[in-house]
């Protein structure tokens, strides 16, 4: 299974509500480092990263 990594940017909460897509990225590194150098670490918001499998098919 490969393994992608989407970016959020989000409240301080980090509230599914707030979150703001920023990008689908093959690491989770890579993901912070746009992360920082895009500003989106401040006093008023957070990041969130979730790792997703691609391909995968289950019952939730």
């Amino acid at each position: 299974m490969k393994t992608v990594y989407v970016l959020f940017e989000t409240d301080l909460h980090k509230s599914k509500f707030s979150r703001i897509f920023l990008g689908v990225f093959s690491s989770f590194n890579l993901a912070n480092q746009y992360a920082k150098d895009n500003n989106c670490y401040t006093n008023n918001t957070e990041v969130v990263i979730l790792e997703v499998e691609l391909d995968k098919f289950q019952e939730m």
